[in-house]
C-alpha cells in the first residue's frame, strides 16, 4: 500500500466554514500532499489559496485523519493520512480552482456544512474543530478583554 502524507485546513469566517465541491460532487476541506519535506502547515495555507482562492492563517492544529481507496492508475492501495489545521479568515472572498478539479465552494453557515459535508469523519472534524475554534475566540476574549 502506497502511504501519503497530506495537510489540510478547516477555514472559518465566524460562524461559517469553507468548503469544496470536487469532481466527484463530493463536499470537501482543501488539503494537498506534503512534498520534499513541506512543513505541514505551510502546505494547509498553500492548498487553502491554490484550491479555494482563501487567504487564510492557522490558529491551531485541529487532528489527524485518514483514509484508503484503490488508485485505479497506480494499480494498487492508496492510504491518505492528513494532518488537519484549524484556520480563520478575514474575508469570504474565494476563487474555486477548476484547474485543481473543483466546481463550487464558498462559505457555509455550520449547521448546513454538517449536512452538505460527504464523509462522516469529516463530518466529525468539522463539529470538533468548531468547538475548538469558539473555545479559542472565548479564551482570547477573556485574555484581551475583546
Amino acid at each position: 500500500m502506497l502511504e501519503r502524507s497530506c495537510a489540510g485546513g478547516v477555514v472559518f469566517f465566524g460562524e461559517k466554514v469553507f468548503l469544496l465541491k470536487n469532481e466527484k460532487e463530493e463536499w470537501v476541506f482543501p488539503k494537498g500532499l506534503i512534498r520534499n519535506n513541506e512543513v505541514p502547515a505551510d502546505v494547509a495555507i498553500k492548498r487553502v489559496m491554490e484550491e479555494g482562492g482563501v487567504t487564510a492563517e492557522i490558529v491551531t492544529i485541529a487532528g489527524r485523519t485518514s483514509y484508503e481507496f484503490y488508485s485505479i492508475t497506480r494499480r494498487k492501495p492508496v492510504c491518505n493520512k492528513i494532518i488537519w489545521f484549524i484556520m480563520s479568515t478575514e474575508s469570504e472572498k474565494f476563487n474555486v480552482s477548476e484547474k485543481e478539479k473543483f466546481s463550487d465552494g464558498g462559505f457555509f453557515y455550520i449547521e448546513h456544512a454538517l449536512q452538505i459535508v460527504t464523509y462522516s469523519q469529516d463530518k466529525a472534524l468539522l463539529d470538533m474543530s468548531y468547538k475548538k475554534y469558539n473555545e479559542l475566540l472565548s479564551r482570547n476574549a477573556e485574555i484581551y478583554g475583546k
